[in-house]
């Protein structure tokens, strides 16, 4: 059966509706997601159900998910359903008669056999029946429909707290349904639905029974009017305009201004833990501010979420913003009372700092051993030994042996503030800590600066180191992290990625390219694995097989690409998302990579170049020709090289030996200087010669020697531009 659509309708009566799901308080996160995902339900929910709608508008609180319905079609459009029946030569005897066979069908769709229609299909002629659907009403639809849709709602985690046996996040305590005036009335999670809500917990009005009878929402139009009346603020974005002013006075009125690193999330924070949004401004002692700033900003977001303010040098101010639930003529009470509660936390944050400097970094590396790094790579220590190994085959491999004692002597220490007791409070201040307690130590500036300079770049838009110890130090620690689980067999698959090696090879591609590192890689990832070998790590229960001469592999075969390739996936997608490259540019560069060197810098200054000249007026004309000469080649599987200058008979032949021979001695010159823009130029000057050579001769020329010649030359020019990268790959309109 199929549905068959009608005719373009005439507009409906509309009207609107309102589905509240009301709960115990979400976690923030999930509210946003959620939102997002019911808005998308409806509106699938509404076009299968042949109801035409105007704007479809989400709230969310804590307490609440709902669903605005503006200009909803009253009842649902008619349709003509067809069906298919048998064939007319069975459904009709010799005498036009119908059959048993046509009777039964008929009987079967609920119309006489003298309604059955016909129908042209592929198989023939067929018995078709017709009827007219009409639509039902809305209510009725929604009422019926309705708990099916949010049965659907999914969640990262949920709960069962019932017999229902529905899952939620949190416990469901009462459902909304509105179509206009009209309440639904149909029962999800053991609640019945109905026209009643509930207000904030502590705002809504005692006097009118709310806080027993809840509050009636009397039309769906009138639900944010309504649930402002009662102290709730139900759109998100409404909160957040009001949030994001109050911050702003305030540190105007303070002469700071809000801390910036944290303020989007910890905003996103309050827009979805409050619904009555509001800020009070709050101080601590300035004792603590010797305390570094990063420990205090981290103790007021992570246990508090509150708001840091800072001077117009960045320096942090003895002030705190804290997002309230509340509004009340009198806020002093909450303000002593966050300030009670934020003096307990930066006590806390003073001893743990003050603690942790009485032993030194040094003397806690060998607590490391008691830190599992994962199950089959052994310890964090045993990382440790790796990375000081590595850093020093880094800064050889670089070209800046002078720092490599600092190099190792930063790796021996960039793990040990994993066991002091901030990190173990505020595990994000990981490396930062280190910083400042190898400072407190006495170690070198380059040394102090490259433990907290380690972790970065932390997310794909966090900045990357900015010393030469710290850009090799994050070298060493991702590359050994990437060696150590591709040797494990632990690869990323498909969307999954637990270990975060994407990101650790995304850092790898960043670090290399914008601090200008000419490394051959794919040497120090064999480096890299050796270390992991030689203490005698283990995978599926077998000892790694004996180096090879090729580049990492996964541990197991089959489970993953190489690991150069891993990293050359990661320098494409750089290379599409930052430096936005066309595709067969970084095509033809990584067809042409040397899997023995995996150099990520030249590679990309190679798809740098190739990019730019793809703008030049004669480069597709060029590619053209180039094409051609590879094609033919490529047919002939020609390899021979040697040209006769005695058989070039014409002019176009000597022009274009000429042209190769010179251009081959300036390519080779500019690709060994890394001048690939020089390179490119060179090649752009054979454009004519090419041109005029397949004019001027026929390749395929009867006398053999002759035909070989020109194949030769022509083997020539691809030997030339392929020393570059796989040109083939270019695409150029109309190829």
């Amino acid at each position: 059966m199929f549905v068959k659509k009608a005719s373009k309708p005439k507009r409906l009566p509309t009207t609107s509706f309102l589905l509240e799901i009301g709960s115990e308080e979400l976690p923030w996160q999930m509210i946003h997601p959620a939102m997002m995902q019911l808005a998308n339900l409806m509106k699938d929910f509404l076009e299968n159900h042949r109801l035409f709608h105007d704007r479809i508008q989400t709230f969310g609180t804590p307490r609440r998910l709902a669903v605005l319905v503006q200009g909803l079609a009253s009842k649902q459009t008619s349709t003509l359903r067809e069906a298919l029946g048998p064939s007319k030569a069975v459904a009709f005897d010799a005498q036009g008669q119908p059959t048993k066979a046509a009777e039964g069908f008929a009987k079967s769709q609920g119309v006489d056999v003298g309604d059955l229609e016909t129908r042209e299909t592929p198989k023939g002629v067929y018995l078709c029946a017709v009827k007219r659907e009409n639509g039902l009403p809305a209510a009725t639809v929604l009422t019926e429909r309705l708990p099916g849709l949010l049965q659907r709602l999914t969640f990262p985690k949920t709960m069962r707290w019932n017999a229902s046996g529905v899952r939620y996040p949190r416990p469901i305590r009462w459902l909304v349904a509105l179509v206009g005036a009209k309440a639904l009335s149909f029962d999800f999670a053991g609640v019945r639905s109905g026209g009643r809500s509930w207000g904030h917990r502590f705002l809504a009005d005692g006097k009118s029974g709310e806080a027993s009878k809840g509050i009636r929402i009397s039309r769906p139009e009138m639900y944010e009017a309504t649930l402002a009346g009662s102290g709730v603020v139900g759109d998100p974005v409404w909160r957040r305009d009001v949030l994001a002013g109050q911050l702003k006075q305030l540190a105007r009125s303070v002469k700071g201004r809000v801390y910036q690193a944290n303020y989007e999330e910890l905003l996103d924070q309050a827009v979805f833990s409050l619904e009555c949004p509001n800020v009070v401004c709050g101080t601590f002692d300035q004792a603590y501010l010797s305390v570094p700033q990063e420990v205090l900003i981290a103790s007021m977001a992570e246990h508090q979420g509150f708001f840091s303010v800072v001077n117009r040098k960045g320096e942090l101010l003895p002030r705190f913003f804290a997002p309230t639930n509340m509004e009340l003529g009198n806020m002093e009470l909450i303000r002593v009372g966050n300030e009670r509660v934020l003096a307990a936390r930066l006590a806390d944050a003073r001893y743990f700092f003050d603690e942790d400097r009485k032993v030194k970094l040094a003397d806690r590396v060998a607590d490391l051993n008691g830190v599992v790094f994962h199950k089959k790579l052994g310890s964090l220590y045993q990382k440790t030994e790796r990375m000081v190994a590595l850093a020093g085959i880094l800064a050889d491999a670089a070209g800046f042996p002078d720092v490599k004692e600092s190099c190792q002597r930063a790796a021996r220490l960039s793990k040990a503030d994993l066991v002091t007791g901030m990190v173990g409070e505020f595990p994000a201040l990981q490396g930062v800590m280190g910083e400042h307690y190898a400072a407190h130590d006495g170690e070198s500036v380059e040394v102090c600066r490259a433990i907290g300079e380690c972790y970065r770049p932390r997310t794909p838009d966090d900045a990357i180191p900015e010393t030469t110890v710290g850009w090799l130090l994050s070298l060493a620690d991702r590359l050994d992290t990437l060696a150590a689980f591709f040797h494990a067999g632990i690869v990323p698959s498909g969307s999954e990625d637990p270990f975060g090696l994407r990101r650790s090879a995304f850092g790898v591609v960043r670090i290399v390219i914008e601090a200008g590192v000419n490394l051959n890689i794919a040497d120090v990832l064999r480096h890299a694995e050796r270390l992991v070998v030689e203490q005698g790590v283990k995978t599926d229960g077998t000892p790694f097989a004996a180096l090879s001469s090729t580049p990492l592999r996964a541990g197991r075969a089959g489970s993953g690409p190489p690991l150069h390739k891993f990293l050359e996936d990661r320098l494409r997608y750089y290379g599409r998302i930052v430096a936005v490259y066309r595709e067969d540019v970084m095509d033809s560069v990584l067809a042409r990579a040397d899997d023995a060197a995996c150099n990520l810098r030249d590679l990309f200054l190679r798809m740098d170049a190739l990019q730019a000249i793809t703008s030049q007026q004669d480069f597709e004309s060029l590619i053209v020709g180039f094409k051609r000469a590879h094609r033919i080649v490529e047919k002939e599987a020609w390899t021979a090289r040697t040209v006769d200058v005695a058989l070039l008979t014409h002019s176009t032949e000597r022009t274009l030996r000429e042209a190769v021979e010179t251009a081959g001695r300036a390519v080779g010159h500019a690709l060994g200087a890394h001048d690939y823009h020089g390179a490119l130029s060179q090649l752009i000057g054979l454009k004519s010669p090419i041109d005029h050579f397949f004019d001027g001769v026929l390749v395929n020329a009867p006398e053999t020697e002759v035909r070989a010649n020109r194949l030769s030359l022509l083997r020539q020019v691809d030997d030339l531009f392929s020393a570059f990268g796989d040109l083939s790959q270019i695409q150029v309109q109309g190829q």
